[in-house]
């Protein structure tokens, strides 16, 4: 059984929530006057949510947590009393329903130690409190169980005559500082992972795998997770944002470039990304550094097996699915290779079903699955925890939408652990992939500098 927590279901009770319009107030002064559990989402078109509060808690370890959560998740919505129409008679948008936030570890036998001490196989949480801006307005919505439509009535009115005091705009703190860092893994160490790992590709056991290192960083300050995620939202406004805070103890946050799955009703959207290089000094160096990354076999290699498997990953469920014309996705500090996939469903799937489908990746993961992950196992010297796992959310009907938990990492108080990795295959160049995942480190560790 998975451990308890506060808010862990229990059955036959409705769930009753109540969403009101609100003006606009400032989501991070939202968040900092709240307790954990505390959540953060948004969107790179425009959805953004914070939340806090747990009505229900859902956990679950195992190789059975995915369905294990979507059977709890079922008992939780099968009763559920929710408006329609808000009280000054307006309609309540679709994005202030009810959703369950949170994720998955990365392999399915994971031991919560340190940093991942709060993080167990899986965790949802339905939020007491939460805010959700669309792109015409701002929402309130209060959620309770085993109580009274009119009571929750009443806690919407009290919520929201407190959440307008706060201001609509708040002032960006100054990043924590960094005193010291220190890689999980020497320079050396790495190379010779690498080594070993281009071993077995070339000897026939593996085809690709992805290994990951850490970066511990002691900060100067105390570091505010909200704070380092508005930083983000200028540097990377093409990613998603994300916070999961199940305890004051840690929060695991980060700006993921990589959706693994949106579902909306049959449709399902998602991407391969994977290949990267730095972006130039120059608009010229760029192009040139861009065509080198479209040109390069070993990463087009790379490329299409992520493509590849995705699709094979899809097809059981689906009645058609779709692979797009690759693309460059440029960020402020790097550029992948991206290649958009879309599918059609045979019937009605939950979103995790198609979440536990594709992950992982051989973006994150490798090929064949099996062997990738006894490799990254065997060879990894940090647990990776939640890294590179899906993060995001479902509601009542199924539909949700994850990204990968990549350019990520978890913080508590002066210290952070922040991680990053690289596909590895047949011809890959240890040093070449020491400085590539050196990369994926900065847009984090230069919001926090």
């Amino acid at each position: 059984m998975p451990p308890h927590r506060d808010g862990q279901l229990s059955a036959g009770s409705t769930l009753v929530t109540r969403t009101c319009r609100i003006s606009d107030v400032s989501f991070r002064s939202f968040l900092a006057g709240r307790p954990a559990p505390r959540i953060y989402w948004t969107t790179p078109d425009g959805l953004e949510i914070a939340a806090s509060g747990a009505v229900a808690r859902i956990t679950a370890e195992g190789q059975g947590r995915f369905d294990d959560v979507r059977a709890r998740a079922s008992d939780l919505f099968a009763s559920v009393d929710r408006n329609d129409s808000t009280p000054d008679g307006g309609d309540c948008p679709k994005a202030t329903r009810p959703r369950l936030f949170g994720g998955f570890s990365f392999h399915a036998e994971h031991d919560a130690n340190p940093p991942w001490d709060d993080f167990p196989g899986a965790e949802f949480v339905l939020p007491r409190v939460q805010l959700t801006r669309t792109e015409s307005d701002t929402w309130l919505t209060v959620s309770a169980r085993e109580t009274s439509p009119g009571s929750v009535e009443q806690t919407l009115s009290e919520t929201r005559a407190e959440t307008e005091t706060l201001p609509k705009m708040r002032p960006t703190a100054d990043p924590p500082g960094i005193e010291a860092t220190r890689h999980a893994a020497s320079r050396g160490e790495w190379c010779e992972q690498v080594r070993r790992a281009t071993d077995q590709i070339r000897d026939g056991t593996l085809r690709k795998v992805v290994l990951a290192t850490a970066l511990d960083v002691k900060l100067t300050d105390p570091v505010s997770v909200p704070d380092t995620l508005e930083r983000l939202r200028t540097s990377y406004p093409e990613c998603y944002r994300f916070l999961v805070e199940p305890a004051s103890t840690g929060s695991f946050f980060g700006a993921p470039p990589e959706r693994l799955v949106s579902l909306r009703g049959q449709t399902v959207e998602t991407e391969a990304l994977a290949g990267s290089v730095a972006r130039g000094e120059t608009p010229e160096e760029d192009d040139g550094l861009a065509a080198e990354l479209a040109e390069s076999e070993k990463v087009r290699e790379e490329h299409d097996l992520v493509t590849e498997t995705i699709r094979d990953g899809l097809e059981p469920l689906a009645s058609s699915v779709t692979v797009g014309e690759r693309r460059l996705k440029r960020l402020s500090n790097i550029q992948h290779l991206q290649t958009p996939i879309s599918a059609e469903l045979d019937g009605d799937e939950h979103a995790l079903s198609v979440v536990e489908a594709l992950h992982p990746t051989p973006a994150v993961g490798g090929l064949p699955p099996d062997e990738a992950m006894r490799t990254i196992r065997e060879t990894e010297t940090f647990d990776r925890g939640w890294y590179a796992s899906p993060v995001g959310w479902f509601d009542a009907d199924g539909d949700g939408e994850f990204a990968v938990g990549i350019r990520s990492g978890v913080a508590a108080g002066e210290r952070a652990t922040l991680f990053a990795g690289n596909g590895i295959v047949a011809d890959s160049d240890p040093s070449a992939e020491w400085e590539e995942v050196q990369l994926k480190f900065l847009p984090i560790l230069d919001e926090l500098e």
